[in-house]
């Protein structure tokens, strides 16, 4: 398989999933705020289940696409060893693959879940809403650390000082 196409399939993968990881997540946010109050148990609980269906089905999937297609091309592509802006994404990108699993997928499916027994009168309605507040901030900062990856990938801003090339040096000295 030639390179440049290897390269591209990764970048097209990459580019993919990170559209699901982004969609997913406003979409979660647009399901959060349309959430009712837990007494309106029937309609919470179906939005908590789609949260959850969307979590399980395309956050997840799209999160793990896109740690392993950006892993793949940094390691596929030599310019990208040396570049800053690689090494910031790769660590936010860390930081965006333990947050979604942690603060936005397990709650989402653990609420979807909790709704679910409530429906079947296995916990008590007043439990629902407890952790709404902490989902709704880490989908937000899960969501503006995304961007901020997307951001790194087409801006690709220079972390090092930038070098001189001889014809800088040569009219400096003549200054």
């Amino acid at each position: 398989m030639p390179r440049r196409f290897l390269r591209k399939s990764l970048k097209f993968l990459h580019t993919m999933a990170a559209i699901g990881f982004c969609g997913s997540l406003a979409a979660l946010l647009v399901l959060h705020l349309s959430l009712p109050e837990p007494s309106e148990l029937e309609r919470f609980a179906t939005l908590r289940m789609a949260m959850g269906a969307i979590s399980g089905w395309i956050l997840l999937p799209s999160t793990g696409l896109v740690a392993i297609s950006g892993l793949l091309s940094m390691g596929e592509t030599p310019a990208y060893h040396s570049a800053g802006w690689v090494w910031a994404k790769l660590a936010s990108g860390i930081l965006v693959l333990e947050g979604t699993l942690v603060s936005v997928h397990a709650p989402t499916r653990n609420g979807a879940s909790r709704a679910q027994a409530a429906l079947l009168g296995d916990v008590p309605v007043t439990e629902l809403g407890a952790t709404l507040g902490g989902e709704w901030g880490a989908i937000w900062v899960i969501f503006g650390v995304g961007v901020a990856n997307v951001v790194l990938g087409i801006w690709r801003p220079r972390f090092s000082p930038k070098t001189q090339t001889k014809k800088d040096e040569g009219v400096e000295a003549t200054a």
